[in-house]
């Protein structure tokens, strides 16, 4: 499967639960090799649309191809779909080893297949493969749950909020096999309350709201049709800075935080103009960082639109 095709291409999806719909007419297209991140508040759908995508329900309307092949009629994309939701299913009293060797038995696989060990590599649980998970923390059990992922050398793979509970040393091995994985042209789904995880690691992005698609595309559209941000400006003389600030069109001045720090408010391609105007005028900058992430500003942009009915 070349990267130009689609591993998932989605129209129209509905889901009702009883008076409750979950999914209301949602459309979805994932590129193979791609790392999509998916967000939303809680109770907007994310749950329900990876489990579509996992075969554990099927739609009440719409349309859902997975692998080029019709979700919910047989085994579409079987063996070649994998991922968990609402986190991984383990055996407690068995050891990392022995659960994924009794994964490896269930789906038909060779359970003394050297394919256990390279999985726990790539999670960096090596060093702890003998010992049993009832004693795991959460993050070591969200590492084990993409191992297992990994086992059946998926094409696609759905996860839902993967770094769960992870250490620095944990996110760095998950966040090296999923940019490994998509360098190899698997798909993959990534649902995640973490903007900075979405941000490090995905291309692309799709923002549900009570069942809706509010937004889905780029990160650098996303960013791009955003409000304007606050920047965290800090210089070497505050107020030589504001008053530069203040002749820049589109720039607002919001606070001072002392040490030579401002807070201003401008979109992106004004922050820039401004850090040239501040160069110009001999002034050093020393940082400019946004104080909430262009993602979460936008989602929250997004998901604040939905609640007030606009």
């Amino acid at each position: 499967m070349s990267k130009t095709q689609l591993a998932v291409r989605a129209h129209g999806l509905t889901k009702c639960f009883g008076d409750v719909v979950a999914l209301d007419g949602v459309g979805l297209e994932l590129a193979a090799g791609r790392i999509h991140g998916l967000a939303g508040p809680n109770g907007a759908g994310k749950s329900t649309l990876l489990g579509l995508l996992l075969g554990l329900a099927v739609a009440d309307g719409g349309e859902l191809e997975v692998l080029g092949r019709p979700a919910g009629r047989g085994p579409a994309g079987a063996g070649r779909v994998s991922g968990f939701v609402d986190g991984p299913g383990l055996y407690p009293s068995l050891t990392a080893r022995k659960n994924l060797a009794a994964l490896a038995a269930l789906q038909g696989r060779d359970a003394r297949s050297g394919r256990i060990a390279e999985v726990l590599a790539e999670v960096g649980l090596t060093d702890v493969a003998d010992d049993r998970v009832r004693g795991f923390s959460l993050g070591m059990r969200q590492r084990l749950g993409l191992a297992a992922a990994l086992l059946t050398e998926p094409r696609l793979l759905v996860l839902d909020e993967p770094s769960n509970g992870l250490d620095p040393a944990g996110k760095q091995h998950v966040h090296g096999a999923l940019r490994r994985l998509a360098d190899q042209g698997v798909t993959v789904l990534l649902s995640s309350h973490r903007m900075d995880d979405l941000e490090a690691l995905c291309s692309e992005a799709t923002i549900l709201a009570a069942g809706r698609v509010r937004f889905s595309g780029p990160l650098e559209k996303l960013v791009a049709d955003s409000p304007a941000l606050d920047y965290r400006l800090l210089t070497s003389d505050a107020q030589a800075a504001r008053t530069v600030a203040d002749a820049t069109a589109g720039v607002r001045v919001v606070a001072e935080r002392g040490a030579g720090t401002l807070v201003v408010r401008a979109g992106a391609a004004t922050v820039e103009d401004l850090v040239g105007a501040l160069v110009h005028a001999g002034l050093r900058v020393r940082e400019v960082a946004p104080v909430v992430s262009p993602l979460e500003a936008a989602f929250m942009a997004l998901t604040e639109q939905q609640e007030d009915g606009r």
